[in-house]
């Protein structure tokens, strides 16, 4: 039963990831967890999320912006390493809390429509990026915090989701082997599971993207904004 919910559970996890930009680690790692425990469950998914990442970059590649890349992009990487750093210094319920209201306060802007009058440009977009990444890394749940500050740059749907893979992929690289190294000895017990989140997370990816380019720009926001919501209350009563 439980391989069941985990591939299911990837699929869902693949499809969200492809039309947000996030969903993987946010899905996939509460899950795993009854089964192996938060450490060796964060360090589990990171397989499979590298895995719909790379999927997704290559599906989306010519969409990136560059020019939000090369700003909010570098600045949220940074900031999302430095942060899963301090993460053993300074772990506590509090800054999952803050990571709650912060994407419940981005969710709700955003379904408002009020993300779109807070555009970050210039040195707001490096600023952005460094704090999103660093809250994010802190918790370890980046993914909708950056996506939750993205909302604030007013890209296309397919330059959002494209251009947030491709900070992933950055953190990813850097991490996952960290992850890899400390949990070795535990990861082989959790191999058949990892597996099968991985084929979830693939055919997820697949689906989710041909769903991405049927949507139309002016709910699509609401669609991520709504998503980014509904992380910051289950982040909430879940701290």
């Amino acid at each position: 039963m439980f391989s069941i919910l985990t591939v299911l559970g990837g699929l869902i996890a693949g499809a969200i990831a492809a039309i947000s930009g996030f969903g993987i680690g946010s899905l996939l790692t509460p899950l795993l967890s009854y089964q192996f425990g938060t450490k060796l469950a964060v360090a589990a998914v990171s397989i499979p999320h590298f895995a719909g990442t790379i999927v997704r970059f290559w599906l989306l590649r010519k969409h990136i912006d560059r020019k939000i890349l090369l700003s909010f992009g570098l600045t949220s990487a940074a900031g999302g390493l430095f942060g899963a750093l301090l993460q053993s210094r300074f772990e506590s319920p509090v800054l999952s809390v803050i990571l709650a209201a912060l994407l419940v306060f981005a969710g709700g802007m955003g379904l408002l429509g009020l993300s779109r009058k807070i555009e970050f440009r210039g040195a707001g977009a490096w600023v952005a990026g460094a704090l999103s990444g660093l809250f994010g890394g802190l918790v370890g749940n980046q993914g909708g915090i950056r996506s939750g500050a993205m909302l604030g740059l007013n890209v296309r749907r397919e330059a959002f989701v494209a251009t947030a893979t491709a900070i992933a992929l950055i953190v990813d690289a850097a991490r996952m082997p960290v992850y890899l190294i400390s949990e070795a000895s535990d990861l082989n017990a959790a191999l058949p599971l990892i597996g099968l989140a991985t084929a979830g997370v693939l055919v997820g990816t697949f689906g989710g993207a041909r769903i991405l380019r049927r949507i139309p720009d002016k709910i699509f926001q609401r669609i991520v904004a709504s998503l980014i919501l509904a992380l910051g209350i289950w982040m909430f009563f879940h701290s």
